[in-house]
């Protein structure tokens, strides 16, 4: 088989990789995906005679054997729609379940265990007239065959996976510049909350923001409430950037920035401390922790309620590149692991623009991880559910950079010409106000048919509509969040 890839998450397309049998198939799945999958199912669409890799879908195990009929099917729906929405319906598919094994549990009853499922998966499949070639369940550093009859290649009791770094896949990965980022868990586990004592902390400065922020946005009027609550967040977020690019002593977090933040958020400055100057971004415990220092517990709860603001949030997607770019992604991540119990639900919005700013600047495997946590935390998050299917789709990101430069260019521009004393804001969009954004894929002109096929994109901001679409909707444990 051939598995051709994009760069970001595999060999560039014109290099062809030969895949020799189950071991290869099982060695090549974390440079597919770009991380090692943990209690996941994945499928991986075959084109031509040759089986040459094409999409792929990835999703946790259900933990109830009672959903794995519908997961199968949706699964399998899921994978021959997207690739008929590109005109390449696949020729085959190859399963692959990977779960490590709970306490005293073998690999081998791993694979029986989850046998059902795999040939749930191979009917469901069969039944969209798509034969599945392999299916294999990795665990425990085993790979075994639910399709090899043959003992020889693929005993029962497994065969121990390639040596990291030493196939032909590992190889031609390292030539072409591809990483695996790790594991899935270790990917998730910089996106959440970590638990502990400063949870506490952290959950009585949201319940403070919520009680400043949220009336203000609700019921004052705009150019008022809302949009000093928009502008306050977007001015708290451009100082805490800059201390990713250039951290300061270790008192400054209780000084100025800390005092903007309780003046945001209505709550009392909580100084954590700061990292070493020069201190570069990584993707170690280490470096998070770090980051984490760099905001105060009033700080990040006034940017989490603020960016509940649809309207604030566009704006935020705005640092998606560049310096920017990279500090943003540092502090999108640092805001969902702030949203702790029970504000898990407004995780949506930083994981979101952390899955946008991921995907923007390369990292597509980051970008899926990201854009499907915002889903776990909110299925109806529209921004998360288009940003998603764009990227799974192989959109070409530079279509919506260039909306979004373009407003706010133009949202410059009009800040500068308009007269000192007023604070009316005119826009100058560079296309209709409500013309939605629409993701192209590369090198292709969006229209017709194609325009409807693909993942229409809004961002708000003024030139998106009447400043009253940004406004929250009342709801959620505690606050209220806004439309998506």
């Amino acid at each position: 088989m051939n598995a051709n890839h994009h760069e970001s998450s595999g060999p560039s397309r014109t290099q062809r990789i030969t895949l020799r049998g189950p071991a290869e198939l099982a060695d090549a799945l974390p440079f597919v995906l770009g991380f090692h999958p943990t209690d996941s199912v994945v499928l991986v669409a075959l084109h031509g005679e040759h089986g040459r890799f094409g999409g792929r879908v990835r999703l946790g195990i259900p933990r109830s054997p009672r959903e794995w009929a519908s997961t199968a099917d949706h699964l399998a729906e899921c994978l021959v729609e997207g690739g008929s929405r590109s005109g390449a319906r696949p020729d085959g598919i190859v399963v692959f379940l990977c779960q490590d094994p709970a306490p005293g549990e073998t690999g081998r009853s791993v694979m029986e265990r989850l046998r059902p499922f795999a040939q749930r998966l191979r009917t469901a499949c069969g039944a969209l007239d798509i034969p599945v070639y392999e299916a294999l369940c990795i665990t425990d550093g085993l790979y075994f065959s639910y399709c090899c009859p043959d003992q020889r290649c693929c005993p029962p009791d497994g065969t121990p996976l390639a040596l990291t770094g030493t196939s032909v896949m590992a190889a031609a990965a390292a030539y072409a510049g591809v990483q695996v980022r790790g594991s899935l868990r270790d990917m998730e586990a910089r996106l959440k909350p970590r638990g502990g004592p400063a949870d506490e902390e952290q959950r009585a400065a949201l319940d403070a923001a919520a009680a400043s922020i949220v009336p203000r946005i609700l019921e004052g009027a705009e150019g008022t409430g809302r949009e000093e609550v928009r502008e306050g967040t977007l001015r708290l977020a451009r100082e805490v950037l800059r201390r990713f690019v250039n951290p300061k002593s270790p008192e400054s977090p209780g000084s100025q920035e800390g005092v903007r933040g309780q003046a945001l958020a209505g709550g009392r400055a909580t100084p954590v401390g700061l990292v070493a100057p020069g201190r570069s971004a990584g993707s170690t415990a280490a470096d998070d922790v770090a980051d984490d220092a760099l905001i105060t517990t009033d700080e990040a709860a006034a940017l989490v309620l603020g960016l509940q603001d649809r309207v604030t949030r566009d704006r935020a997607a705005e640092w998606m590149e560049g310096w920017e770019g990279t500090a943003a992604l540092r502090l999108w991540r640092v805001l969902a692991r702030r949203c702790v119990t029970p504000y898990e639900e407004h995780a949506a919005a930083p994981l979101t623009l952390a899955g946008w700013t991921a995907w923007s600047t390369g990292d597509e495997p980051s970008a899926r991880v990201a854009l499907g946590l915002a889903l776990d935390a909110d299925p109806e998050y529209v921004f998360a559910r288009l940003l998603h299917q764009a990227c799974n789709e192989g959109l070409d990101p530079e279509s919506l950079r260039s909306c979004l430069r373009s407003e706010r260019d133009a949202r410059t521009a009009s800040e500068q010409e308009a007269p000192p004393p007023s604070r009316r804001v005119r826009m100058r969009a560079g296309r209709r106000p409500g013309t939605p954004l629409t993701l192209r894929k590369p090198g292709r002109q969006a229209g017709g048919s194609e325009r409807r096929a693909t993942a229409g994109v809004r961002p708000g901001g003024p030139a998106t509509g009447r400043p009253a679409s940004g406004t929250p909707r009342a709801g959620g444990r505690r606050g209220s969040r806004s439309g998506r």
